[in-house]
This record gives structure tokens, C-alpha cells and sequence, in this order.
């Protein structure tokens, strides 16, 4: 067993590490606490080794798999089936960054136990109990390619993957099988299949189909869907929509674009699945569906259900189906949940709009974006407004509940 690390904070982190403290609260997020709270962190994400693919991949699709190439000059370019090259930006990284750009890559196959032992000793720095965990590295731009057959093969190679090397971890990590949504069979057979294979969470692209969009792509709100639906309320899955899930064409180059894609084309498109499956029906049809968002933040939540409710109303004249049970905001209280890092917005509504049973957090470990290692901190510095039981709920509760996970006797208190 990996013992904890020590990991030097540069001074580009310091920030990290400030806290107003916690002073009034029952529980903590102090990982050594004895009053700790369930933390079950619902973003973190696993690589598999970079090569793959390539090598467990049919041998029709090996020349197309993503991969890096180095040009005459030196310079590194990514390389995706039906994307144009992007430059790889090499940037020198010390303390925790470094750290944080080495944790999330698998490594060789041969060395897999030992990385995930060394995982378990990042979670246990961090305070986290239980991970819903997604694919990096290359295993992320399967949603990429406009070819739905190569985008399924390559998701199986990793579920299959996946699902071999967390084997022996899957009472802390819940790791969500890749479904490629293009072609509704071939999406109900990966649904059950991995359901054998012992997964409790999907994760869809945001969109069915990525690329430039066309009306006539199908999309979540189409009936189309249907037997996926069924295929998933049938093995008791939960859905996830993560961010980035498909490559949009209108990404952003040149100045600021980092921050336009971080927040334009990166966790803007994750709020139209979700807005799809409330605003048409398919809850009325599968009761039994559980939804989630993941890394786009919470803060949109609450102007989400107002704008879907308003466009109920006032449209009335033009809205079908009309919905059984409600409008399309007790939909989402009843059936999902949004996960967040940070978000200070999303605090300031959590107790104001009811949704103290529709927040989850998560850790983001290793994604600079996240919280890992300073995540007690980062709890501080947002949570003190919420009463005990909702940072209880947000913390961990809500996604035991959601996504399956066995809860500790040491926290069975808090339910």
C-alpha cells in the first residue's frame, strides 16, 4: 500500500490552501478527521496507457487511433481520425502541477497496480471515500471521430480495459462505461454488456452526433431513444453527461481562447442533454432514469429550470409532449443532479431553490481545474452557508445514493 505523498505547493498555488476555516460545523473535510463527512468525489478521471488502443484495438482501425506525431521542426501535434492536427502546447510545470499532470495517466500495463495504489494514497490525502471515475488521455477522444462504428470500437477497448484494471477497487471507484450514442443498437448492446460486466454508470456525449450541427441529426429528445432508455432502466445505470464529450467544430484559436472553449465549448454544451430528457417526456416513459451533469459547474441550474419552466408556460401553444407529473423543473429535482468543484454561484441557490438533493461535488483529481490536493480548503472556503445536512447531502450522500455506492458504517449516522 502507497503511502500519502508530499507534494510541494509552487507559488502559483498557494491560493489553494486558504480557508476561512470551519469553526460551527459538525462534521469536517479534513481527511484525519474523526467527524469527517462521507466525500465521494463524482468527477476524477483514469488514462489508459496511451498505447492502447493501437495495440488491443481491430487491426482495420489502428492506423486511425488518436496518437501524437512530431513534425521535422520538433513540435509535438495530437493527432484525431476526422480532426484537424492540434498543436501540443509544452509548458514546464513544477510542483503540484507537475504532480497533477503524471497522477491521472495509467502508465504501462504492467505497472497498473502499483499506479492505482499510489491513487488510493491521493484520495486518502485528499479525504476521499469513493470516486465516479471517466476516461483521459486518448480514451476521451473516442467521441471525437463522425465514424459511429470507430467511435463504439474504440469505447469497448476501453470499458473492456477499464473494467479489468479497477477490478479489485470497485468498492471505492465507480467508473462510467463510454456508450457512442450515434447508433442506437450498437449503443443498447454496450449497455448490456457492460452492465455484465459489473458497471453502475454510463457517460453519453452531450450531443448524439458531434460535428457541425444538422436538424436532422437525431437527438436525447427523440423517441428514438427509446430502447436505449429502456436498456439502461433495465440494468439500473445511472447517465452522466460530462464536458467535452465530442470535439465542437467552433472551438476557439488565438487570444483568449482558452477561456472561450473552457466555458463556450467546453461546459456550456453539457446543460442541452440534460434540458432534453426533462423538457420531453422521457421521464414520464422511464420513471426510473437518473441523470447527472459532470464538470460543468451548478450555478446554471437554478436560471436553467426558471428558462425551462418560463418556455412551458408562454409557449404553451407550441410545446409537445405535454408533461404528466409537473413542469420540466420537478423533472431535474426528481430524477438529477449536477456535479461542481467550485462554485460560489451554485452555493448561493443550493438552499433558495430546493436543491439541496440535486448538488454533487467532486474533486476533479488530477485535472488542474480541480481541487486535488487542497479539496478540504476549497469545501471551506464555499460551503459555510449551507446548512449541516445539505453539505452532508452535496458532499457525499446524494451520490451514494445516485450512482450506488456502498456507504461506510462510520457515516451511516449522517443518512
Amino acid at each position: 500500500m502507497a503511502t500519502a505523498p508530499q507534494i510541494a505547493v509552487n507559488p502559483e498555488n498557494e491560493w489553494r490552501t486558504r480557508t476561512p476555516g470551519a469553526e460551527g460545523w459538525e462534521r469536517s473535510a479534513r481527511p484525519d478527521a474523526a467527524n469527517k463527512y462521507l466525500m465521494i468525489s463524482c468527477d476524477a478521471h483514469l488514462g489508459p496507457p496511451p498505447a492502447l488502443f493501437a495495440q488491443r484495438m481491430d487491426e482495420k482501425y489502428r492506423a486511425r487511433v488518436p496518437r501524437m506525431e512530431k513534425d521535422a521542426d520538433g513540435v509535438r501535434w495530437l493527432v484525431i481520425d476526422g480532426a484537424r492536427p492540434t498543436r501540443i502546447l509544452e509548458e514546464p510545470l513544477h510542483g503540484e502541477d507537475d504532480y497533477r499532470s503524471k497522477a491521472g495517466s495509467s502508465g504501462a500495463l504492467d505497472d497498473l497496480t502499483s499506479h492505482l495504489d499510489k491513487r488510493m494514497a491521493d484520495n486518502r490525502l485528499d479525504g476521499i471515500d469513493g470516486e465516479l471515475v471517466f476516461p483521459n488521455g486518448v480514451a476521451l477522444f473516442a467521441y471525437w471521430t463522425h465514424d459511429a462504428d470507430f467511435s463504439a470500437a474504440q469505447l469497448r477497448c476501453y470499458n473492456d480495459w477499464a473494467a479489468e484494471a479497477t477490478r479489485d477497487y470497485r468498492d471505492t471507484m465507480n467508473v462510467a462505461a463510454g456508450i457512442a450514442t450515434a447508433n442506437v443498437d450498437v449503443a443498447v448492446a454496450e449497455v448490456q454488456r457492460v452492465a455484465k460486466l459489473g458497471y453502475r454508470t454510463v457517460l453519453l456525449p452531450n450531443k448524439p452526433v458531434f460535428g457541425s450541427k444538422d436538424v436532422a441529426d437525431n437527438n436525447y429528445n427523440l423517441p428514438v431513444f427509446d430502447p436505449l432508455w429502456a436498456a439502461i432502466q433495465e440494468a439500473d445505470l445511472a447517465v452522466t453527461f460530462h464536458v467535452s464529450t465530442g470535439n465542437d467544430p467552433r472551438g476557439a484559436r488565438g487570444n483568449g481562447g482558452a477561456i472561450i472553449n473552457y466555458v463556450v465549448h467546453s461546459l456550456s454544451p453539457t446543460i442541452e442533454p440534460i434540458v432534453s430528457v426533462c423538457a420531453s417526456g422521457v421521464f414520464d416513459r422511464f420513471p426510473g432514469l437518473r441523470f447527472a451533469t459532470i464538470e460543468a459547474g451548478a450555478g446554471f441550474v437554478p436560471w436553467m429550470l426558471d428558462c425551462m419552466d418560463e418556455a412551458y408556460r408562454k409557449h404553451h401553444m407550441w410545446v409537445r409532449p405535454k408533461l404528466k407529473h409537473g413542469l420540466p423543473s420537478d423533472y431535474f429535482r426528481e430524477h438529477c443532479a449536477a456535479e461542481f468543484a467550485e462554485d460560489r454561484s451554485a452555493m448561493w441557490a443550493i438552499e433558495e431553490f430546493g436543491l439541496q438533493n440535486n448538488m454533487m461535488w467532486g474533486n476533479d483529481y488530477p485535472h488542474h481545474e480541480g481541487t486535488f490536493p487542497h479539496s478540504a480548503e476549497a469545501i471551506e472556503r464555499q460551503m459555510g452557508g449551507l446548512k449541516e445536512e445539505t453539505r452532508a447531502k452535496v458532499l457525499g450522500l446524494n451520490a451514494a445514493k445516485m450512482f450506488r455506492f456502498d456507504i461506510p458504517d462510520r457515516y451511516k449516522d449522517a443518512v
